[in-house]
C-alpha cells in the first residue's frame, strides 16, 4: 500500500490549501485515514481523521472550524482542506491509513504513511 500526499506549500496567514493523499496498492477494505502534522523539534500530532463512509470524522482542537476532512473513495484520495491558516500551522503533513474502520487518535493504530508534504505559512 502506498500513500502519496501533494498540495504542501507557502501561503500567507490567513490563507487556505488543500492537501491530498492518494492511495495504490493491494485493495485494502474499509480503511480510516488520517492527517498528522510534525513541526521541527515537536512530536507528530494527529490533525483529523475520516472513517470509510466521511460519516465519523476527528478534529484537533487547535484546528476546529478552520479543516475539513473528505474523502472520495471512488479516486482512493483523501482530502485536508486548510481555511484560516496560521503560521503555526506549517510542519510536514503525513496522511496514514488504518487497517480498521474507526478514526483513531493513536498514531500506532495506522500501518501505512505517506512522506509527506510540507505546508509553510508565513506571518
Amino acid at each position: 500500500v502506498q500513500l502519496v500526499e501533494s498540495g504542501g506549500g507557502l501561503v500567507q496567514a490567513g490563507g487556505s490549501l488543500r492537501v491530498s493523499c492518494a492511495t495504490s496498492g493491494p485493495p485494502q477494505g474499509k480503511y480510516a485515514v488520517a492527517w498528522f502534522r510534525q513541526a521541527p523539534g515537536k512530536e507528530r500530532d494527529l490533525v483529523a481523521a475520516i472513517d470509510w463512509k466521511g460519516t465519523s470524522t476527528y478534529y484537533a482542537r487547535s484546528v476546529i472550524d478552520r479543516f475539513t476532512i473528505s474523502r472520495d473513495n471512488t479516486k482512493n484520495t483523501v482530502f485536508l482542506q486548510m481555511n484560516w491558516l496560521r503560521p503555526e500551522d506549517s510542519a510536514l503533513y503525513y496522511c496514514a491509513s488504518s487497517s480498521e474502520d474507526t478514526p483513531s487518535t493513536n498514531s500506532r493504530d495506522y500501518a501505512f504513511w505517506g512522506q509527506g508534504t510540507q505546508v509553510t505559512v508565513s506571518s
